[in-house]
C-alpha cells in the first residue's frame, strides 16, 4: 500500500468516527529519515473523501516543493514530532474527548488504574500524564511546547481547544494508541465531578 493509499484509508476511518469533521485534522507517515521527509495529507479537502493523490511530500519543517498540493498548515509540527520521537506516523484529529479533558486539566491529564491503558502501551495499574499545551497558530511555538514536555513513553499531545496528536511506529500503531487514548479521555471527562 502506498503512503497515499494508507493515509486516505485512515482519514476515511477517522471521519466515520466523527474525529475529522469537514477538512479538519491531518495525518502523516515518514517516507525517509535522512533527510527527514514525510507524506502528509493536503490542506482544505474533506478528509473523508481523500484519494491516494491527496498527499504531499514535506521536509522536517513542513515545507514542500510541490507547486500544486498544499500541505496542512500543521505539517511542521508533524515533522518535529517525527524527528524528536522517532515515530513513523503522526495522526492529528479533532476528537471531542481530548479537548474536553484539557479544559478540566490544562496542566496535563492524569490517567490511572484503567485496563484500556494497556492499549496505549502501559500497564493498567500505571499512571500516565498526557501533556496539554495551549493552542497556537505558529507551529514553531507548538513544536517547542511539544519538545519541552516530550517523554518517550507518552506518545501523545493534547492541544487545548483544538485536538490531539498521537504517534507510533506506523499508522496502525498510531491508530490503536489514538483509539485507546480517546476512550480513556472520554472516561476521564465523563466521570469527572466538579
Amino acid at each position: 500500500m502506498t503512503p497515499g493509499e494508507a493515509l486516505a484509508a485512515e482519514c476515511a476511518r477517522y471521519t466515520a468516527m466523527g474525529w475529522m469533521r469537514g477538512t479538519s485534522g491531518n495525518l502523516s507517515v515518514v517516507v525517509d529519515r535522512d533527510p527527514l521527509r514525510l507524506a502528509v495529507t493536503v490542506s482544505g479537502k474533506d478528509k473523508g473523501e481523500l484519494t491516494p493523490d491527496d498527499v504531499v511530500l514535506v521536509d522536517a519543517e513542513g515545507r514542500t516543493d510541490d507547486p500544486v498540493r498544499v500541505p496542512s498548515a500543521e505539517a511542521g509540527l508533524h515533522g518535529r514530532i517525527a524527528a524528536v520521537s522517532g515515530a513513523g506516523a503522526v495522526v492529528h484529529v479533532h476528537a471531542l474527548a481530548p479537548v474536553v479533558a484539557a479544559e478540566h486539566w490544562p496542566d496535563g491529564v492524569e490517567l490511572r488504574d484503567l485496563e484500556m491503558l494497556k492499549g496505549f502501551g502501559r500497564q493498567a495499574h500505571e499512571s500516565v500524564v498526557i501533556p496539554v499545551t495551549p493552542n497556537s497558530q505558529d507551529m514553531r511555538v507548538l513544536g517547542d511546547a511539544f519538545e519541552a514536555g516530550f517523554r518517550a513513553d507518552v506518545p501523545a499531545l493534547i492541544v487545548a481547544r483544538h485536538g490531539v496528536y498521537v504517534w507510533g511506529d506506523d499508522l496502525y500503531q498510531a491508530r490503536h494508541r489514538l483509539e485507546c487514548l480517546e476512550w480513556l479521555l472520554r472516561f476521564k471527562a465523563e466521570t469527572h465531578r466538579r
